[in-house]
C-alpha cells in the first residue's frame, strides 16, 4: 500500500485477512510512505514479484499519470487507488465505486431519487460513478465549502454524463430535500450539520468511521434513517482490489471480522 500518511491504515489488516483465508501463504501486504514526487521511482524499483499496489491520499491523480494504460472507470474519475503490473507497464484502477455501490447494496439502501454528496474531491468523484452505475436520479446535489475547487468533480460529472448542481454546503434544503446524503467530507468538518431536522425518509454513507457513529450518522440515526459507516466502503473497496490482485472471490466475511476485530464499533 502506498500514501502519505498510512500509519493509521486498515487495508494491511484487510487483505492480510483475505491472503489467509485464501491460503495465499506467500503473499504480503505492507504500507509504504510514498509521495507523489516518489511514485513513479518506486514503480520503476518494483520488482517482479510486486503483484500491484493499493494507493490511497495523495496519489489517487497522480495514479493515472504514471500508469501506462487505466480502467474506463478510472478514467472517468480522474483517479485510480490501485496500481496493476500488466506485460506492458502498470495499469490504474479505481475501486471506491465499487466500494460506495456494495456498501449501499449490502445494507439494502437503494439509489434513487435525490441525492446530495458532500464535498468534491477523489472520494465524491468515485461517488459519482457508484450514481452512474445505478437506474437515472431525480437529482445530484454537491454541497461544497469552496465552488472554485470543484472543477475535478465537474469534469467527472461531464464524463460520466451526470447532471450535477453545486450548492453551498450550508444549503439547508439540498440537506433535507436528499433521500440519499453521501458525505466524503473529512472528520469533523460535517459535524455543525447534525442538528438538522432529517428524517425516517433518508439515508446516509458516511465515509468517515472512526469514531463511529459520527454526529450526522448518529442525529439522522435518530430521526429513523438507515446509516452505513465508511468502514463498510473501506472492506468493499478492498475486496474488489483483493480480485484484481488474486484472481480470486474475495473472501469478505473473513475480512469483515478482521476490520472488526482491529477497530472495534468502526461499523463495518
Amino acid at each position: 500500500m502506498l500514501g502519505k500518511p498510512v500509519g493509521h491504515s486498515l487495508s494491511p489488516v484487510l487483505h492480510r485477512a483475505a491472503y489467509r483465508a485464501l491460503g495465499l501463504t506467500g503473499w504480503r501486504y505492507t504500507a509504504i510512505e510514498c509521495d507523489e514526487q516518489g511514485l513513479a521511482g518506486l514503480l520503476a524499483r518494483s520488482g517482479e514479484d510486486v503483484i500491484g499496489y493499493s494507493c490511497t491520499m495523495p496519489l489517487k491523480r497522480q495514479v493515472l499519470r504514471v500508469a501506462s494504460s487505466a480502467s474506463a472507470q478510472a478514467s472517468a474519475i480522474g483517479a485510480g487507488n490501485t496500481l496493476l503490473r500488466t506485460a506492458t507497464g502498470w495499469h490504474a484502477d479505481n475501486t471506491d465505486w465499487i466500494g460506495i455501490r456494495d456498501a449501499l447494496a449490502t445494507a439494502a439502501i437503494p439509489v434513487g431519487g435525490a441525492v446530495t454528496i458532500l464535498g468534491a474531491g477523489g472520494t465524491a468523484q468515485a461517488a459519482l460513478a457508484a450514481l452512474a452505475a445505478g437506474p437515472a436520479l431525480e437529482r445530484i446535489s454537491v454541497l461544497v465549502r469552496e465552488p472554485s475547487r470543484a472543477g475535478g468533480l465537474l469534469a467527472t460529472a461531464a464524463r460520466l454524463e451526470l447532471p450535477v448542481t453545486l450548492a453551498s454546503l450550508a444549503d439547508e434544503q439540498s440537506w433535507l430535500a436528499a433521500d440519499l446524503i453521501i458525505a466524503t467530507l473529512p472528520a469533523g468538518v460535517a459535524d455543525r450539520f447534525a442538528d438538522l431536522p432529517f428524517h425516517a425518509g433518508q439515508a446516509l454513507l458516511d465515509v468517515v468511521y472512526s469514531p463511529w457513529p459520527t454526529p450526522l450518522a448518529a442525529a439522522l440515526a435518530a430521526a429513523g434513517a438507515p446509516v452505513v459507516s465508511g468502514a463498510a466502503m473501506l472492506l468493499h473497496q478492498a475486496a474488489r482490489q483483493v480480485e484484481l490482485m488474486t484472481g480470486s472471490a474475495a473472501p469478505v466475511e473473513a475480512m469483515r471480522a478482521a476490520l472488526r476485530e482491529a477497530a472495534p464499533g468502526c461499523g463495518a
